[in-house]
């Protein structure tokens, strides 16, 4: 029996989600890695500009890994510079290479094909159809034996009354640490997708097969409150098509660009990598300047950043 849940933000369809797991998931173990696993679940935000999973103080995600991951996925890059944001990346990659990246195959399909440019076409052509598809398990490649195979099949989009829903399937969901990034990623090409064919924003709809938490987790998923607050909207995001490569590169280098939703992409990603090089009074001077609720939430993960530091301080100090 599919387990079926819909809420408004991504951070309630988290908890619920949570906690349906906990209380019906079965234990499973592919590559020896103990789980408890749901097959078969369908999970809908209606409103996915609440993209932001955060739920303090026990899950607060990283907002510049997630930012920077939705770029990096949308440019079409499969470059190593995504490490800065997320080290354990690394630990993925094939001579250090992902060799999963959704990137060239969302964007340069077996180096020919941009099936985001096609999705739109199809459904600019005709707003009824149901074949803008977007395809990112390739068996050609991913039966190799690379450490990274893509738990995303494809995506698939449908505009009706006037509005863009997005369904995905996945073959394989991490509900602690991949679901709260890989649902903030998909909603950005949503929301932009949706602004390119003139369309409202649609429900999001991701279908998953095996729907799980490791067993590392799961002390921490029951923390997880029932009843969670809904959270901000993200600031609106639209970028004309034909601009599309060079806006996500300025964005992607923390330049100046118009529209306060793009801006505070720039802001975040630009004051995580000078924090990264060290200066943490100059990343909060950057992060101060814009006063949206990534940027908010950057404020925050700095903040409970600094609280472990200093906790981990003090107990060395205790055990000297």
């Amino acid at each position: 029996m599919t387990l079926t849940l819909a809420a408004g933000s991504a951070s309630e369809l988290f908890a619920e989600a949570c906690h349906a797991v906990l209380a019906s998931g079965q234990p499973a173990a592919p590559r020896g890695l103990a789980t408890t696993e749901v097959l078969g679940a369908s999970l809908t935000l209606t409103d996915p500009r609440r993209r932001l999973v955060d739920v303090p103080p026990v899950r607060v995600i990283n907002p510049a890994f997630a930012v920077a991951e939705s770029l990096w996925i949308l440019s079409g890059s499969d470059g190593p510079w995504i490490y800065q944001y997320n080290e354990r990346l690394a630990e993925y990659a094939d001579d250090g290479r992902l060799m999963g990246a959704y990137g060239p195959r969302l964007r340069r399909w077996h180096g020919t094909t941009d099936q985001l440019a096609h999705a739109r076409r199809v459904l600019e052509a005709d707003p009824g159809s149901r074949r803008a598809v977007i395809q990112l398990y390739d068996p050609e490649a991913d039966k190799l034996g690379h450490k990274d195979v893509p738990c995303t099949l494809g995506y698939r989009f449908f505009v009706r009354d006037g509005l863009l829903h997005m369904h995905t399937s996945m073959r394989s969901q991490d509900l602690w640490l991949g679901f709260c990034y890989d649902i903030f990623a998909a909603t950005m090409l949503q929301e932009l997708l949706a602004g390119w064919l003139g369309a409202g924003l649609g429900h999001y709809r991701l279908n998953i097969d095996s729907l799980h938490l490791y067993a590392r987790d799961i002390p921490s998923a029951r923390q997880v409150p029932a009843g969670t607050n809904a959270g901000v909207r993200m600031n609106s995001l639209a970028i004309p098509w034909d601009e599309l490569d060079g806006t996500l590169a300025q964005v992607i280098a923390g330049a100046p660009v118009p529209g306060q939703g793009l801006s505070e992409l720039a802001c975040v990603l630009a004051s995580y990598r000078v924090r990264k090089a060290g200066d943490r009074e100059a990343a909060d001077t950057i992060a101060a300047t814009h006063d949206g609720p990534l940027a908010a939430a950057l404020r925050r993960w700095y903040q409970r950043a600094g609280q472990n530091r200093q906790a981990r301080h003090l107990a060395g100090e205790a055990d000297r």
